[in-house]
């Protein structure tokens, strides 16, 4: 019995110009800006239908713990591109170094997240308060899940699946860099979320 060879791993598919893992990351991708541009639209009108009652973020919210977290989102998303960018010049243990910083700083981002979380639990502050805090803990509680499952495929791309870059590197490179855009997307994301609910 012959096994089926799965085409456009490694090159690009002729009608869509990329391989089949880019295209279907992108489709993912757009997949959840649909998920978030809802949650952004429930946030838009919460806020106006509220008029002047709307709590102020930044005097809720502890803006510069979420001002420590954009930096290091935005640090892991230059980690991630370097850690791409080793695989294209045959660097492999650079590419280590640079992914396992990457996995460090989105585990930083989940240690700060947790202690400001842990804050608002000590005084009490739950989702059920009023609704300004339901569509907080809504988008940046989702927001984590991504992060989380960004980290788990990193990790997995760090360890075990590292071996396939020994057996088949531009396929290996493909999945770094559908596992970079994701990555990308949810640093995209939090950089939206940072000023719309923490300083507006």
């Amino acid at each position: 019995m012959s096994e089926a060879v799965i085409k456009h791993i490694a090159d690009p598919h002729p009608v869509t110009g990329v391989t089949n893992s880019k295209l279907g990351i992108w489709c993912f991708i757009a997949s959840e800006v649909m998920l978030f541009g809802g949650l952004f639209s429930t946030y838009i009108l919460l806020r106006t239908g509220a008029g002047a009652d709307w709590p102020i973020g930044s005097d809720l919210l502890n803006v510069p713990l979420a001002t420590l977290n954009t930096m290091i989102l935005i640090t892991s998303s230059i980690t991630m591109v370097m850690a791409w960018a080793s695989l294209t010049i045959n660097k492999f243990g650079a590419y280590k170094k640079y992914m396992t910083l990457t996995v460090l700083l989105g585990v930083a981002f989940l240690i700060v997240k947790s202690f400001e979380y842990g804050m608002k639990f000590e005084h009490h502050i739950y989702p059920s308060k009023n609704n300004f805090y339901a569509i907080y803990f809504v988008m940046t509680g989702l927001h984590v899940l991504h992060v989380i499952g960004g980290l788990v495929v990193n990790l997995y791309l760090l360890l075990p699946g590292s071996k396939l870059w020994h057996k088949a590197p531009e396929q290996f490179m493909g999945r770094i860099e559908a596992a970079g855009l994701y990555w990308h997307f949810v640093d995209l994301v939090w950089i939206f979320l940072f000023p719309t609910l923490y300083l507006l």
